[in-house]
């Protein structure tokens, strides 16, 4: 037997293990699939399960969908673009989101994280329901720049999808219900509840290092009043005195047309921060400990302030270099390294 084709044996036999491979890591997916579970250290959702419960047909339709660039005009961006696993389902390394045709948005991609316990949805909270969120990015000229109904179309012609959405639910008319609830099956399922944190509330391992727990007393001292254990954010709209960003983002005000909502944006959780740089709403500091020292330094009052922030009585939060320190310790408790490699949640 000469060596070409000795050569083509062990590349076919290399494929056929491949595939094999990848049959039995989604067999162990498929036989593993847990549903939607709530960590015991978590309160109740928030999302109607009783209209849309996840089923494993449905997530995986939904996950399918989630990393399918024909949601996008030009079939080139999924939601999976500017949210990626493995940076806390944040958009790694930008400021600012990178659309279709790289078109920049105004805003950092915030994390698809812990949303069944979400009422409101964007830096805003000008979505109100989880289903109907990825109506935003689909439709926005600088993210996916498409219509529903163009989406609706490229799926029902593609060979796979009317089969899945009718394995998820029951028909192969793909409708716009059903395409955003099949998509929220997958992102309710995006549960981040394993950091260190966790097995320590839970009495399921190591207790916190010194640095850890006298980080974590200065977290309920000076931090917890806005992001509340143990989701780290009280879902609330607040602001937070950093200043109005370059691009004078209004905030919450596009949405309530309320002066007194100017510049204020959600407080979002502080898990996954090693993940999610950089960090708030405009994506301005790339450093955890450029942001403790924004707030160690803040004075009340900074003459350089808008009037409507001073109004709002901003004020800083001293911390000497050995509580930074301390806080910092307690902060990388919070990152799961099993939620961003949790292959249930990958392309597959």
């Amino acid at each position: 037997m000469d060596r070409r084709k000795i050569g083509i044996g062990l590349s076919l036999l290399l494929l056929m293990g491949l595939a094999a491979c990848r049959k039995e890591v989604l067999e162990q997916l498929e036989i593993a699939f847990p549903g939607f579970v709530k960590p015991a250290n978590f309160p109740e959702p928030a999302y109607h399960f009783n209209t849309n419960a996840v089923t494993r047909e449905g997530f995986e339709l939904g996950r399918r969908l989630f990393y399918e660039p024909r949601l996008s005009r030009n079939n080139t961006v999924s939601c999976g673009s500017c949210h990626i696993q493995s940076a806390g389902f944040t958009h790694h390394g930008h400021d600012i989101s990178h659309g279709i045709d790289d078109r920049l948005g105004k805003r950092n991609s915030p994390p698809i994280m812990n949303l069944a316990w979400n009422t409101s949805f964007m830096w805003d909270g000008g979505i109100f329901d989880l289903d109907l969120q990825p109506v935003a990015p689909i439709t926005a000229h600088e993210e996916m720049d498409e219509k529903v109904d163009n989406v609706l179309a490229k799926l029902q012609a593609h060979p796979d999808y009317p089969g899945l959405f009718e394995k998820a639910f029951g028909s192969k008319e793909i409708t716009s219900a059903n395409f955003l609830k099949a998509l929220s099956q997958f992102m309710l399922l995006c549960v981040s509840s394993n950091a260190k944190y966790d097995s320590v509330m839970r009495q399921e391992g190591p207790a916190f290092t010194n640095d850890e727990a006298a980080g974590y007393a200065l977290f309920r001292q000076k931090c917890a009043a806005c992001h509340t254990e143990p989701l780290f954010t009280d879902h609330s709209f607040r602001d937070n005195g950093i200043g109005i960003g370059y691009n004078r983002d209004s905030g919450r005000y596009l949405v309530t047309l309320n002066e007194a909502d100017l510049y204020r944006f959600k407080v979002p959780s502080l898990r996954n921060l090693a993940y999610t740089a950089p960090y708030m709403h405009d994506g301005r500091f790339y450093t955890l400990e450029a942001v403790l020292d924004q707030y160690s330094e803040q004075v009340k009052h900074t003459p350089n302030l808008d009037p409507l922030l001073q109004q709002n009585g901003v004020t800083g939060i001293p911390l000497t270099a050995t509580e930074k320190k301390q806080l910092l310790a307690f902060l990388n408790t919070l990152n799961d390294k099993q939620f961003v490699t949790d292959r249930l949640l990958s392309e597959q």
